[in-house]
């Protein structure tokens, strides 16, 4: 059995949290297009948006590399604003044996917090945590902020 882990990391952003849950629970094919030179795609690869148990593929660059990843929608809660990905597949999955990622959209007055949390377990002991995706899933939520801020 190797290391298994949860990292997380919250980010305060000041656009709206609905919007922001929306984006990534129903429309994660719309983050292509606020961040490209991150994420170059998103298409179902069965079932449908917004449905657990749905299967959908990301194309993106992490790290300088072009990489891709299938998820499986695991859970959609619409009340507490957060989705869960299992990947299934993908280039994620040399480093890490399983991971999931969580994203929960937590109201706090004047500023809504994203919280990204990285599940995992290692393949080999000495290898890499996911700090790497969780910084990308940062950068993202900033670019994802400054898109909506710039737009209303």
């Amino acid at each position: 059995m190797g290391i298994t882990g949860k990292l997380e990391v919250e980010v305060d952003i000041k656009s709206c949290g609905d919007m922001f849950h929306e984006l990534f629970g129903k429309k994660p094919h719309h983050v292509s297009n606020i961040t490209p030179s991150k994420i170059h795609g998103c298409d179902v690869h069965e079932g449908e948006f917004g449905k657990p148990g749905s299967i959908i593929n990301w194309d993106y660059t992490l790290d300088g590399k072009k990489c891709v990843a299938k998820e499986i929608i695991e859970e959609l809660d619409e009340k507490k604003r957060y989705v869960k990905f299992k990947i299934i597949e993908g280039d994620l999955l040399n480093e890490f044996k399983s991971l999931t990622v969580t994203i929960h959209v937590i109201s706090k007055g004047a500023t809504t917090g994203v919280k990204w949390i990285a599940e995992f377990e290692k393949i080999a002991d000495d290898g890499p945590y996911p700090t790497k995706l969780l910084d990308f899933c940062t950068a993202i939520t900033k670019d994802i902020e400054a898109h909506h801020l710039k737009a209303y």
